[in-house]
């Protein structure tokens, strides 16, 4: 087992499997794209244990509290690191998190995305320490995502030559 995967293991945490596409939607396009040491990830939403899109859905200061949101981000995270895992084979050959986007179902008025994002960004610190997991960051608010998904996550990092 890998050194991440045994944090995880350690922190009670799984990876989901790929994401469940709801019924007739298309997507066109790669979760996790590498080329050489470089890696681009497609936005991500939270997902369940069965691949699922997970729920609370909605927007961040209504239908769900900054805890919420948090916790959210941070099940973004894990659906990350499954389809990076998928993609690249071994989580460990992760040099450095460059950049992350995150953007949040905001309802009017919410100003504390970077709150929600911390999700994110904690356990990807916490995984991968602060040499390899700090990472530049945008926490936005969005009027609308989605399916209705309370957070969605996009990056860019780089593997070991």
């Amino acid at each position: 087992m890998s050194e991440i995967e045994s944090r995880l293991s350690s922190l009670g945490l799984q990876l989901p499997p790929a994401v469940v596409v709801p019924e007739g939607v298309v997507l066109p396009f790669e979760f996790v794209q590498v080329f050489g040491t470089r890696v681009i990830i497609s936005g991500h939403a939270p997902q369940a244990p069965d691949g699922s899109i997970a729920k609370p859905l909605g927007k961040v200061g209504a239908d769900l509290t900054v805890e919420e949101g948090y916790q959210a981000a941070r099940l973004t995270a894990l659906s990350i690191l499954g389809s990076l895992k998928r993609a690249i084979g071994d989580l460990d050959r992760v040099e450095r998190w460059h950049r992350i986007f995150g953007m949040v179902n905001s309802a009017p008025g919410f100003a504390r995305q970077p709150e929600v994002i911390n999700g994110f960004s904690d356990l990807i610190l916490e995984l991968y320490g602060p040499g390899r997991g700090a990472h530049a960051r945008s926490a936005v608010g969005m009027a609308e995502l989605p399916f209705q998904i309370p957070v969605e996550i996009e990056g860019e990092l780089s593997l070991k030559a």
